[in-house]
């Protein structure tokens, strides 16, 4: 997004007053346009896809496995989909798995209208909001992976997406592609393809022979 440009919110929240407040807050701020809004329905990945906002604000509804579960899906849909999480708990688990799925804001239930909107203008402008409270939870996590994080190494040495190295863990587990298509939702021709581009990039004969490159490098197979 450039700076004359005007962010595309869609929000989903499962109370409607809510979605109706956010709206007004957010329509009055020039650098963001809502798009859409809608509760959790079967509809509701369409409804978001059909628009193709830059940024998804979800409010914190069911429970944090099915919250993440649309999370997945969601950004499989939409790849550079930037999105925000408020109304959540101070839970260190559940907010360092919303940060492995991929959203870049994480907005608990006590914050104020003017603070979901910094997040998200922070969000859709590339920035990451994480909640004071929380930041020591996400740094110790960092030092945890030491100072040799595997999937960063893979991807400098050997140029494979974060997809591509999914696909190599499977491999890894002797899954076939027909399996890891199921698994991850995608058509076996899809991996079948990832699987080709990989070998062309690190010059590897076989499938088997990327899974030992990777192994080499430090990804945990």
């Amino acid at each position: 997004m450039n700076e004359a440009a005007s962010a595309a919110v869609f929000l989903l929240a499962q109370n409607r007053l809510l979605r109706e407040a956010l709206t007004r807050i957010l329509c009055k701020k020039n650098d963001l346009v809502v798009v859409g809004s809608c509760s959790l329905t079967p509809t509701a990945p369409d409804e978001i896809t059909n628009v193709g906002p830059d940024v998804l604000v979800m409010d914190s509804f069911g429970t944090s496995t099915s919250q993440l579960e649309f999370l997945r899906e969601i950004q499989r849909s939409l790849p550079g989909l930037k999105v925000v999480l408020i109304g959540m708990d101070a839970d260190e688990q559940l907010f360092l798995q919303a940060v492995r799925e991929g959203a870049l804001g994480y907005v608990l239930e006590d914050a104020s209208a003017i603070e979901v909107v910094n997040a998200v203008r922070a969000v859709a402008m590339g920035d990451a909001v994480c909640p004071p409270r929380l930041c020591s939870a996400l740094f110790r996590y960092v030092a945890r992976q030491g100072s040799n994080v595997p999937n960063f190494h893979v991807r400098m040495s050997l140029g494979l997406t974060n997809r591509e190295q999914q696909l190599v863990l499977l491999i890894g587990r002797g899954m076939t592609n027909k399996e890891i298509a199921t698994q991850l939702q995608l058509a076996e021709q899809t991996v079948r393809n990832h699987v080709h581009r990989m070998l062309r990039k690190v010059g590897a004969n076989d499938r088997f022979a990327v899974v030992e490159l990777c192994r080499m490098q430090g990804l945990p197979i």
